[in-house]
């Protein structure tokens, strides 16, 4: 059955289909986006090649210097480089997400296909399994996954991809279960096209869009989630850059030093917002 959520899904994943070029169309605030994204991205990973400053080290003689030539972005209530620190974080956010929406969509999609191709008993199992999980609000599946392991990378990780693989799972269940009635689909099972002929030629070019589309969504979800638990204090641990933990960590100290305290808000702005656009429908 197609749902609203999946003709939606569709429209916006539209343009990311391959052009007569062969590869994805990138129009408008896509290019936008993927331009922040790519930003951020050069920031993250270029800021080590010009400066050597760790990121946990602290100099309490410095503390909440405003930005300089010596330190760029300034430093932070402990003295430690907010430049190497934000860099550091953004590394953290970017590729935890990545991790989380990999994870999340490969499952996602190969059992979506599943269901959607076989119906049946299996159709009833997975769908169950995947209501079980969203018996539980995703925030909340998170915070049980911390409060196993407080602190630990992993335990957020895993909270994330359990969170997001459901979406990928409906998607493509309710998309694969119209796709496979298709007479393109009918023909190929005639001719004597086995199911990984029929997914690579038939149903992924389908997917894809949509697929993407979602993983841009989730991306930003998860970076999100990882900023929201580490600003309420129950995600990672210092001396961990994180951004959520930064802004607590210089929420205090706004009346003395704004500029220190907008950096990491800026930064996940700027990185939601980069994935938002990406994954967005050009107006018309």
């Amino acid at each position: 059955m197609t749902t609203p959520a999946t003709l939606t899904l569709r429209g916006l994943g539209a343009r990311l289909r391959p052009g007569a070029g062969g590869g994805p169309v990138l129009s408008g605030r896509r290019l936008v986006g993927a331009g922040l994204l790519a930003l951020l991205a050069v920031f993250a990973w270029g800021a080590p090649l010009i400066s050597d400053a760790d990121p946990a080290r602290q100099d309490l003689l410095r503390t909440l210097v405003p930005p300089s030539l010596e330190a760029p972005l300034g430093t932070d209530h402990l003295g430690r480089s907010l430049l190497a620190r934000l860099a550091a974080a953004v590394r953290l956010s970017l590729g935890l997400a990545l991790m989380g929406v990999l994870t999340a969509a490969v499952p996602g999609v190969l059992l979506g296909i599943l269901a959607g191709w076989r119906g049946g008993w299996v159709d009833r199992l997975l769908v169950v399994l995947s209501d079980a999980f969203l018996a539980l609000p995703g925030l909340l599946l998170v915070l049980l996954m911390v409060a196993i392991a407080p602190g630990s990378f992993w335990a957020l990780y895993v909270g994330i991809a359990l969170v997001l693989w459901i979406e990928y799972f409906r998607l493509v269940r309710a998309t694969t279960r119209t796709l496979v009635t298709s007479p393109q689909i009918e023909a190929s099972r005639l001719l004597g096209f086995g199911p990984l002929y029929i997914v690579r030629r038939h149903l992924w070019p389908e997917l894809a869009p949509m697929v993407l589309t979602l993983g841009a969504f989730g991306g930003a979800t998860a970076i999100m989630a990882i900023a929201a638990l580490g600003f309420v204090s129950v995600g990672l641990r210092p001396p961990t850059a994180e951004l959520g933990l930064m802004m607590t960590e210089l929420l205090p100290y706004h009346y003395e030093a704004p500029w220190a305290l907008l950096q990491p808000i800026a930064v996940v702005f700027l990185l939601v917002l980069g994935l938002i656009l990406l994954a967005g429908k050009d107006p018309r």
